[in-house]
């Protein structure tokens, strides 16, 4: 099977996450912008709309043959989907909520999905015009950090630090299932420190080395995950779902992740850690 990933891809979909964020930052200026909600009650802005529409429209001239989930477009049978070996998935604005109430936690999320596996992603962060970015293939893993000014730096997961532990967790969502983990974890760390941050960064904070663990107990879709997934496992960490096993793409009906679990240290037993937590 042909692979796609390569460095010029990269270079794509880095220009283009930053138009969709350009045009995110037009709107996030205003006095006022209008919301709406979905079906399944989640807000929806004018932003995440045109945000939705130049990565549709940019994805499909740059790789025409290359089917486009999106969450802002309908979805596919999974009979169709499931013949897609190859393709995008994107969230033109994950964290609508932090957008909504301005505290610039807000990113625009382009993956690349190969046999069920995030092997590209772009994390792009409007407000500071920083880009997170992953490559996940061949053997390869290779992470960076890249700034306003396209400068470039790569980023590594951390190991473990000795009786210290940093937790990040969401502001909104899963806080009753996730403190009874910090109390549990807090019986083994000394100083367990908790962050809390919207959107995809919680991944991003993993990756770069500024936080160890990650548990999600709270519902997320896979456009909400995979594009910093990939930016994980290419900085040297790893995301698991409740089974214990990688968090892969396109392989039910619907879109719903399983609760997932990501830490930076592979060596750091986390996957012990992780039984425990979860019996």
């Amino acid at each position: 099977m042909r692979s796609y990933v390569s460095t010029e891809l990269m270079q794509a979909l880095v220009d283009h996450a930053r138009a969709a964020g350009s045009a995110i930052l037009e709107i996030y200026d205003r006095d006022d912008f209008s919301v709406t909600t979905k079906n399944d009650e989640s807000p929806l802005t004018e932003a995440d709309l045109a945000s939705h529409r130049i990565l549709m429209s940019s994805l499909r001239a740059s790789m025409p043959d290359v089917p486009i989930l999106s969450e802002e477009s309908e979805m596919p049978a999974f009979d169709e989907r499931r013949s897609w070996h190859t393709y995008f998935l994107i969230d033109p604005l994950d964290g609508t909520k932090e957008f909504i109430n301005r505290n610039g936690e807000f990113t625009v999320n382009i993956a690349l999905i190969q046999d069920g596996m995030a092997v590209m992603g772009v994390v792009h962060v409007p407000v500071t015009g920083q880009t997170y970015t992953g490559m996940v293939a061949s053997g390869r893993r290779v992470a960076h950090l890249v700034d306003a000014d396209d400068q470039a730096t790569e980023i590594r997961t951390r190991s473990l630090r000795r009786g210290t532990l940093g937790v990040v967790g969401s502001r909104r969502h899963g806080s009753e299932a996730l403190a009874a983990m910090v109390t549990r974890l807090q019986e083994e760390f000394d100083d367990v420190e908790f962050l809390s941050m919207g959107s995809s960064l919680k991944l991003c904070l993993i990756a770069e080395g500024k936080a160890d663990f990650y548990p999600r107990v709270a519902p997320t879709c896979e456009w909400d995950t995979a594009a910093a997934q990939a930016v994980v496992e290419a900085a040297g960490g790893c995301v698991v779902d409740n089974s214990l096993e990688l968090l892969r793409y396109n392989q039910k009906d619907d879109i719903l992740n399983p609760h997932f679990f990501v830490f930076g240290d592979t060596d750091g037993n986390w996957i012990n850690r992780i039984e425990r937590l979860l019996n």
